[in-house]
């Protein structure tokens, strides 16, 4: 029989969700919990698990669409209707015994290692084109009615080819085929490939395909980069005349936009800037870096900072506490959530550590390294970006002093560090060459009088300046 799986809430209320890619294909068999897709949340990028044991029957949407919950995104063809009876709805009931997971949904069984795919025969083309198709080593060409599967971070995957087909025998309302770099090059372009005839193998759209639908033939320096590279030079891979570029607001992007006006139009800011005398502080983190007991670790300037700001919360609670505007409250929290600001390739996201005031030295350098490096990688979790109680942003990291930081929304405080320079300072009552730091505290005023921010801006400069400080303030 089939079953339909719809879109279930990913989490805190969401009404969409933007497939970002399929990991499985029409005909693949996969089992419960199997990871059968990544989708992009208004927070993060989820991986959404099987709720079926089963065979793919349809894939209902492609990759890049936008799915509001409770839209099917996926059939599966199950065999009998007892060990997997009933329908996936909008609410993530499904069949079986079910547990909450990461997004709120998944049964009870786990399962690992990718689908196993069901023996297809094809009829070989009567000819082959003369031109080869563009090589691709890492995803298969896209069939009509199975878009494709991506493979892993270090896997790569033989290309497996559909039934013969032209670019003249596409139906309409099909898509182009073509391959995702060359549909991300098309995108940078200008250039819609409903356009551009393809002389690939079976009407495959190539890269030399977009370059000459341009009339270029050659792509700009900048645009030669590998896959991976950064989009800081997107601006650069334009087509002749093309004097703007739009894309469209969606995902953490249109999330952190709302969340900033909100915040900004909410809360009352105040914020407030302490310039402090910091070599003390990195000469410490050069010894603990030499350190035996440190080896291993990561530790940053950002590191000490924050095991600092988790110190002087202990004497400044108001720092760490929201205001519960429909119940007319001040909610203190006896807990830190520490939040870290974090530039990702889909925008800025606030993931945070939780319980951080409980960690020892090692243990915070631990928690940032593996928040970063996840953040980086865009797989930070729905319950990572959530429950922060206070943040701190490193705007230092881009070599700027100072600036006004937005408070992440319902949060009290968030303190940006500024970069560490060398500067001529007042030492010992003559003038030497020291290393400077910039701190900038912006506070929710209706929560945090400027006394209390002060004291604690103070009190954080105050151990910057002399760490040995921290015996006085625990």
């Amino acid at each position: 029989m089939i079953k339909e799986f719809r879109l279930p809430d990913l989490g805190e209320g969401l009404t969409e969700s933007e497939i970002v890619a399929w990991k499985v294909a029409v005909g693949d068999t996969v089992t419960l919990n199997q990871i059968i897709a990544e989708v992009e949340t208004a927070k993060a990028v989820v991986e959404l698990p099987s709720p079926f044991a089963g065979v793919v029957a349809a894939l209902h949407e492609q990759p890049g669409t936008v799915v509001e919950v409770g839209k099917p995104i996926v059939s599966f063809e199950i065999e009998g209707d007892d060990g997997a009876a009933g329908s996936a709805g909008a609410d993530g009931a499904a069949a079986g015994k079910r547990e909450p997971n990461l997004v709120g949904y998944g049964a009870v069984l786990e399962a690992s290692g990718r689908p196993a795919r069901r023996a297809r025969t094809f009829a070989a083309p009567a000819a082959p084109p003369a031109v080869a198709a563009e090589p691709v080593a890492s995803v298969r060409a896209a069939e009509p009615a199975a878009p494709v599967r991506a493979a892993g971070p270090a896997e790569t995957q033989p290309v497996e080819t559909t039934p013969a087909t032209t670019a003249g025998d596409m139906s309409p309302g099909e898509r182009p085929r073509s391959t995702p770099p060359v549909r991300k090059l098309a995108k940078d372009l200008g250039v819609d490939l409903e356009a551009v005839t393809g002389t690939g193998e079976r009407g495959l759209i190539t890269r030399d395909d977009v370059l000459n639908f341009v009339g270029g033939g050659e792509l700009p320096a900048a645009a030669q980069e590998p896959a991976g590279a950064t989009a800081q030079a997107a601006w650069l891979v334009q087509a002749p005349g093309e004097r703007e570029t739009r894309t469209p607001i969606k995902g953490v992007r249109k999330f952190t936009a709302a969340a900033m006006v909100a915040s900004a139009f909410t809360a009352p800011h105040v914020t407030e800037f302490l310039t402090v005398d910091v070599t003390p502080t990195m000469e410490l983190l050069a010894r603990l870096k030499a350190s035996r007991a440190f080896a291993g670790y990561k530790l940053t300037p950002l590191t000490l900072v924050s095991k600092a700001v988790l110190i002087a919360l202990r004497n400044h609670p108001t720092l760490n506490a929201r205001w519960d505007e429909a119940n007319q409250e001040i909610v203190q929290f006896n807990y830190v959530n520490l939040g870290i600001a974090a530039a990702t390739p889909r925008g800025l996201t606030v993931p945070n550590i939780k319980d951080a005031d409980r960690m020892s030295l090692m243990d915070l350098s631990s928690a940032l390294t593996e928040l970063t490096d996840t953040a980086r990688a865009g797989k930070t979790s729905p319950e990572a970006l959530s429950g922060g109680t206070i943040s701190i942003t490193n705007i230092g990291v881009f070599g700027i002093d100072a600036g006004t930081p937005i408070l992440n929304p319902g949060e009290a405080a968030i303190l940006a560090l500024g970069a560490v320079r060398k500067m001529p300072w007042e030492y010992k009552d003559e003038v030497a060459l020291r290393q400077v730091m910039t701190l900038s505290l912006s506070f929710d005023h209706r929560l945090v009088d400027g006394e209390q921010g002060s004291r604690f801006l103070q009190d954080l400069g105050a151990m910057l300046a002399d760490p040995g400080m921290v015996l006085a303030m625990v």
